[in-house]
């Protein structure tokens, strides 16, 4: 697994937000469209308990949904990932 699984769409803005977020601080992160794979919209319900989108999954099996960009960039800090 990644250390980071973002399960989202190309029409979420929140998912564009974050996304870009991630891609301006060097984040590499394992993109699964949950609009282009069925299979993925079900995983990240499992993962979230809820339909909301984006769903970003850490490697330590705890998880983001529609984070704010301040809540992205703490959880991230917390795991090392960015300074």
């Amino acid at each position: 697994m990644s250390e980071v699984i973002f399960y989202g769409a190309d029409w979420c803005s929140d998912c564009r937000r974050s996304k870009a977020q991630l891609n301006e601080l060097g984040v590499k992160y394992e993109l699964r469209d949950v609009e282009k794979e069925p299979e993925f919209a079900i995983q990240s319900e499992l993962v979230a308990g809820r339909k909301n989108i984006p769903v970003i999954l850490f490697e330590d099996g705890k998880f983001l949904v529609e984070p704010s960009n301040i809540q992205l960039a703490d959880a991230l800090r917390e795991r090392g990932l960015i300074a």
